[in-house]
């Protein structure tokens, strides 16, 4: 069995049939900034939230970046791999169904989340991605997400996305048979209400 190789929180839910929230924290963010999160968009969920391991001048995030919008993807790829032995080790230890879980990412937890959906479907049953863009840009292999929802929520003004890249992001996970949901707010990087009761209406669905 792999280990629980990261840092993180596990909260049991209290009711079986809500599902398990992954979060995955943005840039400079822990194991702790999406719980209020979580509790807003399903109360009663179990949440596995685990710390992202490379440190960037201090601030941590799941896989490194050469520069803004520029990453290696040998990198993407090695981190996606690492993070999901990590779910597959949690499942066992937590006693969830990985294939139930699901994935809610801010910013580089969101790319980690989309790269997880692609690379390692089995890890996913589900992803809310906020404000998401390409990190990897290839497509996930046909079939490898049938009956899998995705939803994804950018802002118009966001200074660190390309407007271009929401579109090519639900692309490439079409490709793999997602049902993917886009939505876009007057918004820029940060979340605000709308995010929100678009995951809340999102997840009830």
């Amino acid at each position: 069995m792999a280990s629980l190789s990261y840092q993180h929180i596990y909260q049991p839910g209290s009711s079986p049939t809500s599902p398990t929230l992954l979060l995955l924290h943005g840039t400079g963010g822990n194991e702790r900034d999406l719980l209020p999160l979580a509790r807003a968009l399903s109360p009663e969920s179990a949440v596995l939230s685990p710390r992202g391991k490379v440190s960037e001048h201090g601030a941590l995030r799941f896989f490194a970046r050469r520069a803004e919008g520029v990453f290696d993807p040998a990198e993407v790829i090695a981190r996606t791999h690492e993070l999901a032995d990590f779910i597959a080790a949690a499942s066992q230890a937590y006693g969830f169904d990985s294939g139930k879980l699901t994935a809610v990412g801010f910013s580089n937890g969101a790319n980690i989340a989309a790269t997880l959906l692609i690379l390692r479907p089995e890890s996913l049953g589900a992803a809310v991605l906020l404000r998401g863009m390409v990190v990897l840009d290839q497509p996930a292999l046909a079939g490898s997400l049938a009956r899998k929802r995705v939803l994804l929520t950018n802002g118009r003004s966001d200074p660190i996305i390309p407007l271009d890249h929401p579109p090519r992001l639900a692309t490439l996970l079409r490709a793999g048979g997602a049902d993917v949901t886009e939505q876009m707010f007057p918004a820029g990087h940060g979340l605000i209400q709308s995010d929100i009761a678009a995951a809340q209406t999102w997840l009830r669905q």
